[in-house]
This record gives structure tokens, sequence and C-alpha cells, in this order.
């Protein structure tokens, strides 16, 4: 069986959310000793939690980062300003605890795995997941980034990963990247999927590129899309002929969640680029989406839209790695134990408001 036919096979299994546990949470945050609806966006992710997950009173324990990593052929064209060997050192960087989202995950209690799915290192650092697809993509200016089969590869890989995790009872999985170049095939991957011009505004500075690299990036963007034609309509084509292996597998990973009923967190613009992906191949997922923060990477604000879901923090970020995404989870724990702890009407001789 090849590796489309299987994925294909596997996604449709995606289970729908348990409404009736989500409106019991709706009934319970009623209860509690506070004007309804008083504490916003806290509510709106326990009712969400409650739907994903079947329990009316959700609990969250075991919290996980999972950062694919990859390069890509496209830098070749000079829209990074990074050379392509940081994504190598990074990979160390994660295992020594030393990134930024080992110091935030340190910080919520989560554990960080770190796959090298597609990256060019001539050795996979000890303690990284070795599931490398293939060395760095194609630079996709030129022809397709990989091949249809290599794409359907690497999001079985992120399905895999997902599922492992789910076996050792994660609660929630973040999605984290990284690979020097990647805000480039997310802005075509963007651009193609939502049908939008790179002309608005869908290109953005990724690592913090000057003006003249600027518009190289959106140049070469253009290009790849006029040479490989991708189609819309075929989520998996877009991804092979213009995205990345480790946009492949957080598209995975949001998958293999669905599957286990775990929320997925999305990080900025490439995974949630990822996770757009993700929704095209099998729209079921959308409601394991939960959007942690708005990126400065103009693209990503697209892409939620189209989603239909909506940041709840906005701290000008655009690290990666999963760092917004780490940084919600203590709100996931507040929303959570708000339904468990607080006090009812009932509790103090009141009847329980409607």
């Amino acid at each position: 069986m090849s590796f489309s036919d299987k994925l294909s096979g596997v996604i449709h299994t995606i289970p729908a959310i348990d409404m009736v546990a989500a409106e019991q949470a709706k009934k319970e945050l009623k209860r509690l000793t506070k004007p309804v609806g008083s504490l916003g966006v806290l509510e709106d992710i326990v009712v969400q939690l409650a739907g994903i997950t079947g329990q009316a009173k959700p609990r969250i324990g075991r919290k996980d980062v999972v950062v694919m990593c990859g390069d890509h052929g496209i830098v070749d064209e000079g829209v990074s300003a990074f050379p392509q060997e940081v994504t190598q050192l990074m990979m160390v960087n994660f295992i020594n605890a030393g990134a930024a989202v080992n110091v935030l995950a340190r910080q919520v209690g989560a554990e960080v795995t770190v796959v090298d799915i597609g990256s060019k290192a001539p050795e996979v650092p000890e303690n990284v997941i070795n599931k490398k697809v293939k060395a760095g993509t194609n630079n996709f200016a030129k022809g397709p980034a990989m091949s249809r089969e290599e794409a359907a590869q690497a999001i079985l890989v992120g399905i895999e990963t997902a599922q492992e995790l789910a076996k050792k009872g994660s609660n929630v999985i973040a999605l984290g990247e990284m690979g020097i170049g990647n805000t480039t095939p997310s802005a075509a991957l963007t651009s193609v999927l939502l049908g939008r011009p790179l002309e608005e505004g869908l290109v953005g500075r990724g690592s913090g590129i000057n003006d003249k690299s600027l518009l190289i990036k959106r140049e070469a963007i253009q290009r790849g899309i006029e040479v490989n034609k991708p189609q819309a309509d075929d989520a998996l084509d877009v991804l092979a002929k213009v995205g990345g292996l480790e946009i492949a597998g957080m598209a995975g990973v949001t998958l293999g969640a669905a599957l286990s009923r775990i929320p997925v967190l999305l990080d900025g613009v490439i995974a949630s680029a990822a996770a757009l992906v993700a929704a095209r191949l099998q729209p079921a997922i959308i409601p394991y989406l939960m959007a942690t923060h708005l990126s400065v990477e103009p693209a990503h604000q697209y892409i939620l839209e189209d989603l239909g879901i909506r940041p709840s923090l906005h701290l000008n970020m655009r690290l990666g790695e999963g760092t917004g995404a780490t940084l919600f989870m203590p709100m996931m724990d507040s929303a959570c134990r708000v339904l468990q702890e607080m006090a009812t009407f009932s509790d103090l001789g009141l009847p329980d408001s409607e």
C-alpha cells in the first residue's frame, strides 16, 4: 500500500467531538458563583476541551510539545537571514534544553519531543528521534519541494508521533518546529490554499530579513507557484509542491492527536499552515484546534480566519518552536480548575443561575 493510500484510510476515522459533554460543561459553568460568561475565553477553552475529551469536567495532566525539524531547498534563493546549518545546531540546543521552548516547557511542566523529519544534518543528534524522510526538501522555485509520496510519508510520521504520545498519556499536544527558511513555504501554502495573492501582505520577514531579501522571498514564492502549478483543491499536491517536511509532520501530528481525542495547540504561522493542510485533508480536525496566539507574520491571521478560530494571546511573537503554544498551557490549566474547584450558587444556599 502506498503512503498516500494509507493516509487516506487513516484520516477518515477521526471522531466527531462530544457535543453532549460540551453542553454539560456549559451548564456547569452557569452554576458557578460568577456572572454567566464573565470568565470569557477561559469558559470557551474549557467547553472546547470538554467536547474534545468527552469529559464534562476535563483535566489536563501530561502536556507535550512536538518540535518537528526540517530543511528547505528554497533557502538557496536567499530567503533567510540565517544559514541552514542553524537547523542542526538548534536540534542540539533543544536536546540540551537550552532553547526558548525548553525554558517555557519547564515552567509549565511540559515534555519536549524533538523529531528530525527532514534536516540536512549528516548525523542526527543523540536523543533526537530520527524519522527523516529525506535530507531537506528540494528548491521549490525550480520544481516540486518533494514527491507526493514523500509528503504523505511525512504526514504519517506525524500521526505516528502523536499516537505514541497518546499511549504515554498525553492530554494536550503543542505544535513546534525548527527549519531555517520555513516561513517561505508557509506563505506559499497559505497563498495557494486560501486563494490569496502574495501582494495581500502574506509574506513576512521570518527570521528578520531586510527589504531586499523580502522582495527576493516574495519573488521566489511566486516563481515556485508558477513553476509547480499546485492544485488548490488537493492539499497533498500543494504540500508536496511548495511545502516542507516539518510542516507535513506537524499536519500529521494534528491528525494523529485528533484521532486520539487530544487537543492541538497551534503556535505561529508555520504550525498554523500545517493545521490548514490537515484541515483541507480532513475538516473534522478543526474543532480540535486551539489558536494560542497571533504571530506578527502576516499570513497567520488569514489562516486563523479561514479556520474560524480566534487567538487568545497577542504577544508580538514570531519565534516558533512551539513557544506561543506553550505559554497558553497555564490558561488551559486555569480554565479546567475553575470548573473543577469553584463553588456553585447552590453551595451558598442560592438557586443556580439559569
